[in-house]
């Protein structure tokens, strides 16, 4: 079976990619796992001269890469540029920093000596999605690499062409056969995978189906893994806030990547005394985006990803309508070639309705009008999903005070949530369990060794 590129701008195929056999999977697998009986003693030094040589790679290929992310998966191209960036900036920090996060941690003991030894544990599995195709894989990969362990990663099938290239890119930098290897498979082929005695974890970015499937075959084999999943981010604007700004901030944190990321703003929770103010500025910036070419700068909201995508989000837009929904603006496809869907906001929602629960992958935003901070925490905990979240207010103190009671992995006052390269990334219930970037993103897939040093003259 084929693996297609489909441009979501122009709805032409570029490429395709057949499927890997069982024998290139094995032969994969196997790769891997004997690279990582010699990269596991290589020194920190070695792996960063890897990381340090991908990422210079990728900033003299990055016009080229941006284009990529743009003509695959309709990323605006100055947000393709940014991606390609911040990966860079990826591989580049935990080539600086892996030594100092995976150092010995010696621990007091009454005599003797004990200390934490950081190793690896062998082959990991990656299962990447499509809405960051370079960003996504250096957060797994950069970090695992330098701890020592292997990678193959399956990556989103619409966008295989930015799969070959992170692999191409791999294998100009001289690293290791089977460092980093791609895998053209289909779903049906990764709980097989993490069967395999050799492969040691598995992680993955995407949906909570695909989530609960990985998550199921590797508690089989009492394999770690990692989920982010989804997210419903609140965005709760106090009666205190800028309006102007929050109002900014929302059109950027509900329509960025053209409103399909995880941490995306979705719920937006305004105190009634400024909901008036909130929706007229709200509504007049998300009306006035201009749709068109992703790869044309001057292009504010580009395509969803694929048809599939615009269908799911069209079927829930109009089954919030039937439910009694009102549509503030947007709401339809505009007369445009591609996968578009209108900037869109939908008020009156109750939660009788589907929508109250769903997460929406796109630029449609979720207006809530709420009496007081007690309603605002108590709606924006109303939802299974635990990524991320926001909160706008003048007063600092207050806003600390309303994070702390959102059950959320993350948390942002006066902005929208975002990753940053030493900041932990990851959720809670339903978003997933784990952590990347950061130390904390080093410190899933090792062995945390404990060594006790007795001497033989002591006594137990």
């Amino acid at each position: 079976m084929a693996i297609v590129s489909i441009n979501p701008y122009t709805l032409k195929k570029l490429k395709s990619f057949d499927e890997m056999t069982e024998n290139e999977i094995e032969k994969a697998i196997s790769r891997a796992h004997e690279t990582y009986q010699t990269w596991k003693f290589k020194s920190y030094e070695e792996r960063a001269k890897v990381l340090n040589k991908v990422a210079s790679i990728m900033k003299n290929k990055k016009e080229e890469l941006s284009k990529l992310i743009t003509s695959e998966m309709g990323k605006l191209i100055k947000q393709a540029e940014y991606e390609v960036d911040y990966a860079i900036s990826i591989f580049e920090y935990y080539a600086k920093n892996a030594k100092t996060f995976l150092a010995d941690e010696p621990l007091k003991v009454e005599t003797g000596e004990a200390y934490i030894k950081k190793s690896p544990i062998g082959v990991l599995l990656g299962v990447e999605p499509w809405n960051f195709p370079f960003y996504q894989v250096a957060r797994f990969a950069a970090p695992n690499i330098m701890i020592g362990n292997t990678i193959l990663l399956k990556h989103a099938s619409n966008v295989p062409q930015c799969a070959k290239a992170i692999e191409a890119i791999f294998k100009e930098a001289k690293a290791p056969d089977g460092l980093y290897t791609n895998l053209f498979i289909s779903g049906k082929d990764i709980s097989k995978i993490i069967d395999d005695k050799r492969i040691q974890g598995a992680s993955l970015t995407g949906s909570e189906k695909a989530g609960a499937s990985l998550a199921m075959a590797a508690g089989k084999n009492i394999k770690k893994s990692v989920l982010e999943l989804g997210g419903s981010d609140p965005f709760i604007v106090l009666e205190d806030a800028d309006i102007d700004r929050a109002t900014d901030l929302a059109v950027y944190g509900r329509t960025v990547n053209n409103g399909q990321s995880c941490v995306a703003s979705k719920r937006f929770i305004v105190l009634e005394k400024v909901a008036e103010e909130f929706l007229t500025k709200f509504k007049t910036k998300m009306g006035t985006l201009k749709l068109g070419d992703p790869m044309d700068e001057t292009t504010q909201l580009g395509p969803l990803s694929s048809e599939g995508a615009l269908e799911t989000i069209l079927k829930q837009v109009n089954k919030a309508v039937a439910q009694g929904a009102k549509i503030e603006v947007g709401g339809k496809k505009p007369n445009l070639t591609g996968n578009f869907i209108e900037a869109t906001i939908i008020s009156n929602i109750t939660p009788e309705m589907d929508l109250y629960k769903e997460e929406l992958f796109g630029p449609v935003a979720s207006l809530y009008v709420v009496k007081n901070e007690e309603e605002a925490i108590q709606l924006a905990n109303a939802t299974e999903f635990g990524l991320g979240g926001s909160i706008f207010s003048k007063d600092l103190e207050r806003a600390k005070n309303i994070a702390n009671q959102i059950d959320s992995g993350m948390i942002f006052i006066n902005h929208p949530t975002k990753s940053s390269t030493d900041m932990p990334f990851g959720g809670t219930k339903r978003s997933g369990y784990g952590r990347e970037l950061s130390v904390l993103g080093i410190e899933e897939f090792v062995n945390k060794k404990l060594i006790r040093v007795i001497s033989e003259k002591e006594k137990l």
